[in-house]
């Protein structure tokens, strides 16, 4: 952060995203999709139902686990699940236990805190004491932390597919009373669970790039350098193996989409052309405002075509990077002070449909929680679970996923309205851009760094980067 600060103005030039035109979507009817039975899809109401399926279900485990996530951290929750995933094995010795994390993220510490060998070194310690038996590997999704993390999501246990944005840690599985929300659906279908195993076996398992990190001998990140951009390419051109399905009357089309690269991006492509179908209402989730430009561009449409749109987000002291005062301030503070700006300019550009109540912007607190919720609802028989958190890094940096949820029937539709009612519960509207707090009463300290990166318009870099 520090660095992105004091980077030349020029560097910003060249690294914001050219002015491309965009590609023609696809089709959304033709889309391949499994034919899942409405009654196998659930949604689970908190962290605490998260944590509570997730032991359930490795503690249940026979055939497979194989878990992709941004990481699972050093800490109490992290541990509680390592624990589970090594009695699993002893159990069944015969039973394939696979984790998939970022391989960057696992090999630092947190952010602002004292260097050190990252949550690789408690795998390396759990598989000296606990022996062979548990993979855990690194995903190495760009050469750079900086320039893009494995956010592709999905815990397939078995014939099911527990889904969520979430990591592993204390905050996000609610361990010593505060919680990280976010969305959490299990999806009870083998077809589905067996073509999220496939691409992780075809993709990641067969590249160079993706090595152990549980072993003594972990090599160093400048050796993989052609692995990686190997493996970028193969990224850009993966696709999920998914059946042509006939759709029954009890069934809603699930289709499972990833997402790499700035062009022929599957799962941008998808939103875009969801977004740009709503016939009445979009319910967009996202915890860091900060929306792509052609998510803002649509969103611009569907209002000036008279179609209602919800948004929530986060307040800023319920983002992850927020830092209360009176705490030493870190220049990963400014984070929230950025998002909170941005959603200022987009309320103040669209002041008068917040007014009529066609446009409503939800602030999400719930005490010292934080928030991370990201999705979609589109009319009464849409809906997207992903880990894309809407913003230019997830559009053209991240590896991300999705799930698309098809329901013309509306099977799902008493369940979203529940999630979405649940959700509403910590939430505030907001009446007008002017409820948000000025950037003039500010801390000191942020006032001034934001002023610095604004004379350098940095600021367009980092909202695109972080």
């Amino acid at each position: 952060m520090n660095k992105l600060i004091t980077a030349p103005a020029r560097l910003a030039q060249r690294m914001l995203p050219f002015r491309r035109q965009p590609k023609t979507s696809p089709a959304l009817e033709a889309l391949p999709f499994f034919a899942v039975p409405a009654h196998a899809i659930e949604v689970l109401r908190d962290s605490a139902a998260f944590r509570g399926e997730l032991l359930r279900l490795i503690a249940q485990a026979t055939r497979r686990i194989v878990i992709v996530t941004l990481y699972l951290q050093d800490d109490d929750g992290g541990r509680e699940v390592l624990d589970a995933l090594y009695a699993a094995k002893a159990r069944h010795p015969a039973l394939q236990v696979s984790l998939f994390v970022d391989w960057h993220r696992a090999q630092r510490g947190l952010i602002g805190k004292q260097k050190c060998a990252g949550n690789a070194g408690m795998y390396r310690e759990y598989a000296a004491r606990m022996g062979a038996g548990v993979d855990i590997y690194g995903v190495p999704v760009q050469g750079r932390e900086l320039l893009g993390v494995l956010h592709l999501k999905g815990f397939v246990i078995d014939d099911d597919v527990l889904y969520s944005g979430a990591s592993l840690n204390d905050v996000y599985l609610m361990r010593h009373g505060r919680y990280r929300l976010d969305r959490y659906h299990v999806l009870h279908h083998r077809g589905l669970a067996d073509a999220m195993v496939a691409f992780v076996q075809r993709h990641f398992l067969g590249s160079d790039a993706v090595r152990l990190l549980n072993v003594a001998d972990v090599p160093a990140t400048r050796t993989l350098q052609p692995a990686i951009r190997e493996f970028r390419q193969d990224l850009q051109r993966a696709s999920y193996e998914v059946p042509c399905e006939t759709l029954g009357p009890a069934d809603v089309a699930v289709t499972p989409l990833p997402g790499f690269g700035r062009s022929d991006n599957a799962l941008n492509e998808a939103l875009l052309a969801l977004l740009r179908g709503t016939r009445e209402r979009v319910i967009l989730l996202t915890p860091y405002f900060n929306l792509p430009r052609p998510v803002r561009l649509v969103l611009g449409q569907l209002l000036r075509r008279g179609c209602s749109i919800d948004i929530m987000v986060g307040d800023k002291t319920a983002n992850d990077f927020y830092i209360p005062p009176g705490q030493p301030f870190k220049t990963i503070g400014l984070l929230p002070y950025l998002y909170e700006n941005n959603l200022r300019r987009f309320a103040r550009g669209h002041r008068a449909q917040i007014a009529s109540g066609q446009l409503n912007v939800h602030l999400w607190r719930d005490g010292d929680n934080s928030y991370h919720l990201k999705g979609l609802f589109i009319d009464d028989d849409v809906a997207v679970l992903t880990g894309n958190n809407l913003n230019p890094r997830a559009w053209t940096l991240d590896l991300e996923n999705g799930l698309v949820l098809r329901d013309p029937a509306r099977l799902l539709h008493a369940k979203h309205q529940a999630e979405w009612a649940a959700l509403k519960r910590h939430a505030t509207r907001l009446s007008d851009y002017q409820a948000l707090e000025s950037p003039r009463h500010y801390p000191a300290v942020v006032r001034k760094q934001l002023k610095r990166l604004n004379r350098t318009r940095l600021d367009r870099l980092v909202n695109r980067l972080l």
